[in-house]
């Protein structure tokens, strides 16, 4: 999953036009055996989390009890329904994400963050690794104020944690959730469809805690 994308985020006038048809999705998840697209049970709540290729992002959280469903595609970014290669091509602004439908009721916000945090390194701006281009940032998208104090409160914490470690500051960014566009079918549940693909993802080997002691 090596990039050429550019290193910077494009302005409304350098990205891509894109196009007014979704991508079709017509497969439910390989492993979780649900559709991947709304409508989902009305207990659900959802997120978007981008952690670096969104392959190995996304099995970190179908594997969490309580995860309803998942799914990869692109967020953050300006060009409408893109492709991959055009999000590869750091012309649309997008990231690599994988969004988490998942029961409150069964596993909290604070559990998804923790596996977030833990699962990649989140100090390396428009890179994971090997991986280089701002489809490739660390991010929290989220769907609630609730989710938002959460997670900024979150970064903030786990920044001190990291730095108590000697490693660098957190560059993730934390949003609002703006449209999701689902990836290709090969993409979704990649590593579930080919046991032995790439996933490139590595924290900082810092653990996470929801408050000091």
């Amino acid at each position: 999953m090596s990039s050429t994308s550019k290193n910077l985020i494009p302005d409304g006038h350098e990205s891509l036009v894109g196009r007014a048809q979704a991508m079709p999705v017509t497969e439910p998840h390989v492993v979780l055996k649900r559709p991947i697209v709304p409508p989902f049970p009305p207990t659900m709540e959802q997120v978007i989390f981008g952690m670096g290729c969104f392959w190995g992002a996304e099995r970190r959280f179908w594997e969490m009890d309580g995860v309803y469903v998942t799914a990869v595609g692109y967020a953050a970014g300006a060009t409408p329904n893109p492709t991959y290669r055009e999000v590869c091509s750091g012309l649309t602004g997008h990231n690599e994400v994988v969004l988490v439908v998942y029961d409150p009721a069964i596993v909290d916000f604070e559990s998804l963050l923790k596996n977030f945090w833990e699962s990649h390194d989140p100090t390396q701006g428009m890179r994971q690794g090997n991986d280089r281009g701002t489809q490739y940032r660390s991010g929290i998208y989220t769907t609630s104020q609730a989710q938002m104090l959460q997670a900024t409160n979150s970064r903030s914490r786990f920044n001190q944690q990291l730095e108590r470690q000697g490693k660098g500051a957190i560059t993730t960014e934390v949003i609002e959730a703006g449209p999701f566009y689902y990836a290709e079918t090969y993409h979704q549940q990649y590593l579930a469809r080919n046991p032995g693909g790439y996933c490139g993802l590595g924290g900082t080997g810092v653990c996470y805690t929801a408050s000091e002691a």
